[in-house]
């Protein structure tokens, strides 16, 4: 007896399903791969005589402050406010803390690393990121990785070597090209706080991913808990900063009003990747961006990339293929 697979109806029915959920997936990583890629091009817009002109500690509690709202209003939206919640247990909402500390911590240190490197010099660098998150991915989580995701992780990192092997510069940032054009840079101080950066986002990304994963509920209330203790951490931060040399909102332009949105929509984004997808996946992000911070680097602030650029970009092509494969 010959026996026809279906095709009908219900078989087309779980295609464009299919098809459509890889679409929005497709957007929502597109999408945090423009505003991840932009935003070292568009603090480098706000500096002022080669100084960031607003308060580092202000931003961040701005932007944890704008994801705090989005989330009450998604609860809002959804329903959940409407019969009030028990109080919640100390020690389910404790973990949400450490995550909290780490980010504060990082969000500062991009900040600050911005007067050490180029644009385009910190989106390569930070991919260095990779080999600490996919350590901490398989220890943490005991996820088994296959050969040749490996080798796919292990060229991502080296996407980022073979650029910055080619535009270390540790005599100053001051180093400008045979046309008069700005180069690639980042001085010694600059490396120094990207590998801390890398170490403290591998693990935060990782411990997040974690306690998203291990605990049932809606991901509105968990960013609730997070971002709750993000406004709280930064808020401490930014009061030790008053009565510094600058005020709260000073140095604020439209483009650092464009930042705080900007970084505050990547941040509940990449929650979702975190609890639906895999911290794997939000590298594969942040590696792509790096051909948006480029083209935005020599578009605006007219960047002159070295004759070895390709070269990573072929090496992050040749990662996804294998690693998704």
């Amino acid at each position: 007896m010959i026996v026809i697979q279906n095709v009908g109806p219900r078989s087309a029915a779980r295609t464009r399903r299919r098809w459509t959920h890889r679409l929005k997936w497709g957007l929502l990583l597109g999408l945090m791969a423009l505003i991840y890629g932009s935003h070292a091009p568009l603090i480098a817009l706000t500096k002022v005589d080669g100084r960031v002109p607003f308060s580092a500690a202000s931003c961040v509690l701005l932007i944890e402050s704008a994801k705090l709202l989005a989330s009450l209003l998604s609860l809002a939206l959804t329903g959940a406010t409407s019969a009030p919640p028990p109080p919640p247990r100390p020690l389910l909402v404790a973990p949400y803390a450490v995550p909290a500390v780490l980010y504060a911590l990082n969000n500062n240190l991009v900040v600050v690393m911005q007067a050490h490197m180029d644009p385009s010099s910190f989106q390569i660098l930070s991919n260095l990121k990779i080999a600490s998150t996919a350590l901490l991915y398989s220890a943490c989580l005991g996820k088994r990785l296959r050969s040749a995701q490996w080798v796919a992780l292990g060229l991502l990192t080296a996407a980022g070597g073979f650029h910055s092997y080619s535009s270390l510069d540790l005599q100053g940032p001051e180093r400008v090209g045979v046309d008069g054009g700005p180069r690639l840079h980042v001085t010694a101080w600059g490396l120094l706080l990207v590998l801390m950066y890398c170490g403290v986002s591998g693990l935060a990304a990782v411990y997040t991913e974690r306690v998203l994963k291990s605990q049932q509920l809606p991901l509105s209330v968990q960013n609730l808990y997070l971002y709750t203790f993000g406004v709280a951490i930064n808020g401490l931060s930014s009061l030790s900063s008053i009565g510094g040399e600058r005020g709260f909102l000073e140095g604020y332009s439209a483009v650092v009003w464009v930042i705080v949105a900007g970084q505050a929509a990547n941040g509940l984004l990449m929650s979702v990747v975190l609890k639906h997808g895999s911290g794997i996946t939000r590298l594969f992000v942040i590696s792509s961006s790096m051909l948006v911070n480029a083209l935005l680097s020599w578009a605006i602030l007219g960047l002159q990339l070295t004759p070895w650029f390709p070269l990573p970009c072929a090496l992050i092509g040749l990662a996804a293929y294998l690693y998704y494969r």
